[in-house]
Order: C-alpha cells, then sequence, then structure tokens
C-alpha cells in the first residue's frame, strides 16, 4: 500500500515528552511503522520551535516543518513574536509551509483584529517564499475568506475541515484549496463523511492533529500519527473505494502541495 503522509500533527508537544526518555521519537517511530512515511510539523508559537526542530532533525527525510504563529497565540505583540519565529528557522531543515496559521474565535474574540493582520502578514510571507499556507479555520470563515481574498492564488489547506457542503462551496469560489481530514471524520454524530464528495478524493489531505481529535476506536485518547490508517479507512469506506485509492491519492496530494520529496 502507498504510504501515507500526516499532513498536520504535533508530535513534539510536550503530551509526547513523558512516555519514554525518548519523548517524541517513539510516536513517530511506531508512525512509521504504521505505514506513515512523512510526517509534517506546523509549529504553535516561539515555545514550539525548538523541540519541533529538534524532533524534525532525528528523522531526516521523514519530517517537514511548516513555520508560522497560531492564532490562538496572536496578541497584541504578535509581530515580535511573528520575527522572532523566523529568525528561529534552520536553515538544514525544510520548511515547506506557512503555518499553522488563520483565525479561531471559538475561545476568544479579543484578538480579533490582530488576528487577521497576523494572517495577511502571514500570507503575504507565504507568497514571497512561494510556500503554501495550513489554514486554521475556528469559528472565523468569514474573516479567513476575507484575508485570503487579497492573495487569490495562494495554494493552502484548510486544516481540520468539519464544515458543511455551503462553507466547501464558499471556500472553492474563492480558490482550489485542498482540505485537511482527520478523526472527526469517524466520529458517530459527525456529518463529514457526507460533504466528502463535495471535497472530492484528489483534494483531500490526511491529517491526525495529534495529539488531539483521535480517531474512533481511540477517542478520548491521546491521538498520534500511527492512527491515520484508521482515518484513511473511514474515508474509503465513506467514499465507496479502496484505501489503497485513499491512499494514493492523498499522498499525491500532499506531495504536490508541500513540494515533498518523500523517503523510500
Amino acid at each position: 500500500m502507498t504510504q501515507l503522509i500526516d499532513t498536520h500533527t504535533h508530535l513534539y508537544l510536550p503530551e509526547f515528552c513523558g512516555e519514554d526518555p525518548a519523548g517524541g521519537s517513539s510516536a513517530v517511530r511506531r508512525a512509521i511503522n504504521a505505514g506513515v512515511g512523512h510526517l509534517i510539523f506546523p509549529n504553535v508559537d516561539l515555545s514550539t520551535i525548538a523541540p519541533m526542530q529538534a524532533l524534525a532533525r532525528e528523522f531526516p527525510g521523514r519530517i517537514s516543518c511548516a513555520n508560522g504563529l497560531h492564532p490562538t497565540e496572536v496578541n497584541a505583540s504578535w509581530r515580535d513574536v511573528l520575527q522572532q519565529i523566523l529568525d528561529a528557522e534552520d536553515t538544514a531543515l525544510p520548511v515547506v509551509a506557512i503555518g499553522e496559521v488563520g483565525i479561531d474565535l471559538y475561545w476568544d474574540k479579543t484578538f480579533r483584529e490582530e488576528q487577521m493582520q497576523a494572517f495577511s502578514r502571514q500570507c503575504r510571507i507565504a507568497v514571497e517564499r512561494r510556500l503554501p499556507l495550513i489554514i486554521h479555520c475556528r469559528e472565523g470563515l468569514d474573516e479567513v475568506l476575507e484575508v485570503l481574498s487579497d492573495f487569490p492564488r495562494l495554494p493552502a489547506v484548510f486544516h481540520s475541515f468539519g464544515g458543511t457542503h455551503e462553507d466547501v462551496r464558499r471556500i472553492r469560489r474563492l480558490g482550489d484549496y485542498y482540505f485537511g481530514i482527520n478523526g472527526i471524520v469517524t466520529f458517530k454524530n459527525s456529518r463529514l463523511r457526507e460533504v466528502l464528495p463535495e471535497i472530492g478524493l484528489d483534494r483531500i489531505l490526511l491529517e491526525t492533529d495529534s495529539p488531539y481529535l483521535a480517531p474512533v476506536p481511540f477517542r478520548g485518547k491521546r491521538n498520534e500519527s500511527a492512527y491515520l490508517p484508521h482515518i484513511c479507512a473511514h474515508i474509503a469506506q465513506s467514499m465507496e473505494v479502496t484505501p489503497e485509492a485513499v491512499a494514493a491519492a492523498t499522498t499525491a496530494g500532499a506531495a504536490r502541495l508541500f513540494n515533498l520529496a518523500l523517503a523510500e
């Protein structure tokens, strides 16, 4: 079977550091053994740069990094923090995207304007560097689309997509984007399975968003990239295709969007 790509995973976070001296290393090895050939690490804030880079250096050819400031970490000093994040890049590591970036108004709307400014600035960085975006959008689709309208040809994936048919159509009216599908698709009451045909297999990317959103049968536990085959299987069942067809299409899409040179 074609090796899978986890296009969004945070195996470098503290949730993985207490299980053994190797920290997230064990989780990466379990993912590789489960058939996940490549992982993309999106950054969160300034504190996550060092652990993300350390784990990426340990597995050359298996891990790629994305660099950015997560919308929930945006505040009045976002410009200084973002610059420090950019200055901390390791030129020896492949940065394949700007992310995760976007709008999150679920918990707090205090810095809505700052989030939009930070998102716009990071869109501009993506254009300058000819990199795609990894978009975090939670209760902020209007704002995300407003910002993206200034960058109509910028390639991107809507990470952890859980929206409706109409959401897909609204996004598609603006551009030909990808949609990251994770454990949400396996949840009993999820309507996302009905939306998959609207997206189409050629624009679906697989992700786990580890350590969050563990798929069935692991729901309620810490998620990890080794569970990606369960997501692949649920998508295949929902779309009435084989898991190999999902693996082949999503791996090709991820390699195309992120310009990946995959390890054998």
